[in-house]
């Protein structure tokens, strides 16, 4: 069989590759930079995570969801922190969390394929690019601090680029049971190449998808996985994570809570795993889009404009801080009458922050990035 095209089904987990079987075995990295990508594929509701509750107009817009963040850190005196985010508020206390407000790509038809697409690929239209401006990002970074992986089915297009990239992921098979499982074992225990990949694909199997299940637990397994995959001295740099689940057309409250509990259990279990590494950690958290300023009938939000990104480590140019042009909620500064209008470029933030994590000219940074921009 070739290699270069070969799938290996583990008790439930799939371990694929983009062009080549997946290196887990890096080369020693020059630099102890690590830069980890968060998606939130499904339209994540900002508003919600760091609810303007300063502004008169949000108790107003959000009825009876305007409590969803009662309980919550408050940020400032303009934003207040989702609850279910605790160790992310403990974070932004400790000037190591950043939120950006009010941001959006340059999408605005509200497709998740087309918006994500957009955020990925960092073109100027959908599909117009089909290299993604992480997998960019590696071709201005030094050749022993390009190893990159996605835990993902398969290489997002963010990751994609003239740099290989591996991927990691959970399988959508049914559960192999505890025979096949040893049997698989020992026929993989001699096997340079296989064994190391079987060990690392039977210690995930019971990664579910969903972050926000198991109470988030399914997220803090998916950060020790992650970090797992960072922390050794030959280990992975740059890193992209897909999470799903984000599209609350209803029941929001109860199901954005269980996300944003998996996420922050997800970034916490990154920054333990990572130990002082941390110190020299960015991870980005972004969306599509946002969502509706208004609530539905069905007690959920709509596909919006504007929403939130998050930089997260311990080395902030500016944590501690939410930074927003805040263009208000009142019907009349609503883009289209409906959504949080955007008043910041995402793609501004996320070449700011990655030219200050590694150092980089923002102009080389933002050109190589965002070409089209």
């Amino acid at each position: 069989m070739n290699l270069s095209r070969r799938s290996i089904i583990l008790s439930g987990i799939t371990v694929v590759a983009a062009g080549a079987l997946p290196r887990f075995a890096y080369a020693a990295a020059g630099t102890p930079k690590r830069l980890v990508f968060i998606i939130q594929r499904g339209a994540a509701d900002g508003l919600a995570i760091v609810a303007p509750t300063g502004d008169p107009a949000f108790a107003a817009a959000r009825r009876t969801m305007a409590d969803e963040t009662a309980g919550g850190a408050s940020l400032d005196a303009m934003f207040t922190l989702h609850p279910a985010m605790a160790a992310t508020g403990s974070l932004f206390a400790g000037n190591q969390a950043h939120f950006a407000h009010a941001v959006a790509t340059g999408y605005r038809d509200r497709s998740h394929f087309d918006g994500q697409n957009m955020l990925e690929g960092g073109g100027s239209r959908p599909y117009g690019r089909d290299t993604g401006w992480l997998g960019r990002l590696l071709t201005l970074l030094p050749a022993a601090e390009r190893d990159a992986i996605a835990i993902a089915p398969a290489v997002p297009l963010a990751l994609r680029g003239t740099v290989q990239a591996g991927t990691y992921a959970p399988s959508r098979l049914p559960q192999a049971d505890s025979d096949l499982i040893t049997r698989l074992g020992a026929l993989y225990q001699d096997d340079p190449l296989l064994h190391p990949l079987w060990e690392s694909a039977v210690k995930t199997q019971e990664l579910a998808s969903d972050i926000g299940g198991n109470n988030g637990r399914n997220g803090a397994d998916l950060g020790k996985l992650a970090a797992s995959l960072m922390l050794p001295a030959d280990g992975a740099r740059v890193m992209m994570v897909e999470t799903g689940g984000w599209d609350t057309h209803s029941g929001q409250r109860g199901r954005l809570a269980a996300q944003l509990r998996g996420l922050d259990q997800l970034v916490g279990a990154v920054q333990t795993g990572l130990g002082p590494a941390w110190a020299e950690t960015l991870v980005i958290v972004a969306t599509e889009f946002g969502r509706t300023i208004e609530i539905n009938g069905t007690g959920g939000t709509d596909h919006g404009t504007a929403a939130t990104a998050m930089l997260l480590g311990g080395g902030l140019k500016e944590g501690g801080k939410v930074s927003a042009d805040w263009p208000g909620l009142t019907p009349s500064a609503r883009y289209e009458g409906r959504d949080l209008k955007p008043t910041r470029s995402l793609e501004g933030v996320i070449a700011g922050a990655v030219s200050h994590h590694y150092a980089l000219d923002p102009r080389i940074v933002s050109k190589t990035l965002y070409p089209d921009m």
